[in-house]
């Protein structure tokens, strides 16, 4: 779950009465608002996002199919790698194809039902990246800071242990708080002030108490966003460390050539979620959710496969192998 600390500070309305809900017709649809307060701008956005799709679906494929058909990269670190662009895959899927039909349409509508799919889709990748980057960092850890224990440490079972963990947590998460949203009664508006389906507008919009929704994100918060930033702080705090004890200069490179494209996809992935929900008491603001959705679930699993590409010899030798086109 991502970090939604601004829905902390949602007022909750007196929850109307069954008998009263009664009177009033439920939601069936929502209309997706995406980014109507700036109409003269969506064909230049079209034309931003609409390369971004099948870039983010053929790089993480690529990536996937490198992995998949070169036994020189089955080891721990492209293992984890392989599960961050299947899940980059299902976090573009599930947000590209409405979001691009919005700048297109006047009005985009999505379904109540499709509304719930795409935030368990969304709400499930997202999560998952963020828990499997804090694995990915305890993995580099154990390759620097203990190389000769390495390969008993992120033993092939402990490694498949860890990706179906994050996994089916990720999963059974999104189905408690999918579940508690599906409970809610949506019975006024129904503008969702996003391009897709998220947690905090969504709230806003339900005619019934949201109280253990909050408890819940409160909990999830907790969890996602501050103690996996503090496993992955702690983990690169120790490999600096390692880093500054080696004694020669080609050793500290080669040491940190390694962790250096996970540093970066977690720092850019960290720095949109911290941009949008770690905000002051000032409320939820559409604006900057709406500018980190963009750089969470569009640019993210565009640019991921490219980091790790661009800066990793392994994966581009696989890609050169099946295509050869990669090869100069």
């Amino acid at each position: 779950m991502k970090l939604w600390v601004e829905i902390h500070l949602i007022v909750l309305e007196t929850p109307l009465s069954p008998r009263a809900m009664s009177n009033q017709t439920l939601v069936t649809e929502f209309i997706l608002q995406g980014f109507s307060e700036h109409p003269e701008y969506h064909m230049i956005l079209f034309s931003c996002f609409l390369p971004l799709y099948p870039v983010a679906l053929i790089g993480n494929i690529l990536i996937i199919l490198a992995i998949t058909f070169n036994p020189g990269l089955h080891t721990p670190m492209y293992f984890f790698l392989f599960n961050l662009a299947t899940m980059d895959i299902i976090c573009a899927s599930s947000i590209m194809p409405k979001a691009l039909e919005g700048l297109v349409l006047e009005e985009s509508s999505i379904s109540y039902g499709g509304c719930m799919v795409q935030l368990y889709f969304l709400t499930w990748a997202a999560s998952s990246e963020l828990l499997l980057l804090t694995v990915m960092a305890y993995d580099r850890y154990a390759a620097i800071c203990h190389p000769l224990r390495y390969s008993t440490i992120m033993s092939k079972t402990f490694c498949s242990m860890l990706a179906a963990g994050v996994w089916i947590l990720c999963a059974f998460n999104t189905a408690i708080h999918t579940g508690l949203m599906l409970r809610l009664h949506f019975c006024g508006p129904n503008v969702i002030t996003h391009f897709f389906c998220e947690v905090p507008p969504l709230l806003l919009l339900s005619c019934s108490s949201t109280y253990v929704n909050s408890i819940m994100i409160v909990l999830a918060d907790a969890f996602y966003g501050i103690i996996n930033f503090l496993m992955t702080i702690v983990s690169y705090g120790f490999i600096i460390s390692s880093i500054l004890k080696m004694r020669t200069a080609e050793g500290k490179k080669k040491a940190f050539s390694t962790c250096s494209s996970h540093l970066i996809v977690a720092c850019m992935y960290y720095t949109a979620v911290f941009y949008a929900y770690i905000s002051p008491v000032s409320s939820y603001s559409a604006e900057k959710s709406k500018l980190a959705g963009v750089l969470y679930s569009m640019l993210s699993p565009t640019l991921n496969p490219l980091i790790y590409t661009l800066r990793n010899k392994d994966v581009k030798a696989a890609l050169g192998k099946l295509f050869p086109f990669f090869r100069n």
